[in-house]
């Protein structure tokens, strides 16, 4: 593995994403960010790993897929270990533009918040089109999440996130594996994080197709919610 270079590290969690990974990493890039880059290989079938390899940047191949939670972690743990200040969560599937990294991480710098989430949300009109029932879930779990935590979080499903080193320590500990990122707002938030949004520009998904697509959708939405009905029962974390 290569040596830590910087105290940014940005945590692609990858499955079966060949046909997207390497315009994501050019992307990166280009950007000039002064950051390391980890692409979590979530064991996938095609050549998502060979393709990131050959953009010379650092790559875990997990030997079984542990879905979106566990790559994550994956990447969480290894930042924490290796002494990162700060993480990027930042999908693999070219949705996410890295000229909004900036913007992301600017309140961990100044202190203002421990996590921050890109939100697709907190602009009108919407850039970003989703289907109806999709639409639909994600302002019921919007919903339900604000009650649970008390602060009005726009975009619960966003995998746009940038977090500072307590919080990797905490979440390299404990992450949600089922439905990663709206329960992760609720464990992040009962447990005393500070977090923030900050609007961003997302794009479509250019190949492949996204896993809560068709009928998917709205089944995704019912067992989230009852997921987040459970954490609403859990005792807090201890934080060290």
């Amino acid at each position: 593995m290569m040596p830590k270079k910087h105290d940014i590290l940005t945590i692609i969690p990858a499955f079966n994403e060949a046909g997207n990974i390497a315009r994501v990493l050019e992307d990166l890039g280009s950007s000039g960010l002064e950051a390391d880059i980890l692409v979590v290989n979530d064991a996938s079938s095609d050549e998502t790993s060979a393709v990131a390899r050959a953009h010379n940047v650092r790559v875990i191949d997990l030997p079984v897929n542990l879905g979106i939670g566990g790559a994550v972690q994956t990447g969480f743990i290894y930042a924490q270990r290796n002494g990162y200040h700060i993480a990027v969560q930042f999908d693999g599937d070219g949705q996410h533009l890295a000229g909004e990294i900036p913007a992301l991480i600017a309140p961990l710098l100044a202190g203002r918040a421990e996590v921050v989430i890109g939100s697709r949300f907190l602009t009108r009109p919407y850039q970003y089109k989703t289907a109806f029932f999709r639409r639909l879930g994600m302002r019921m779990i919007q919903f339900v999440n604000s009650l649970l935590i008390g602060q009005r979080i726009t975009d619960n499903t966003s995998g746009f996130r940038a977090y500072n080193r307590r919080a990797l320590k905490f979440l390299a500990q404990t992450y949600p594996d089922d439905f990663p990122e709206p329960e992760a707002v609720v464990l992040l938030g009962r447990n005393g994080f500070v977090m923030t949004e900050v609007p961003v520009k997302m794009e479509q998904r250019k190949e492949g197709a996204s896993s809560l697509s068709g009928i998917i959708g709205p089944y995704y939405m019912i067992k989230v919610l009852l997921t987040l009905a459970m954490n609403a029962i859990r005792p807090k974390i201890r934080r060290e």
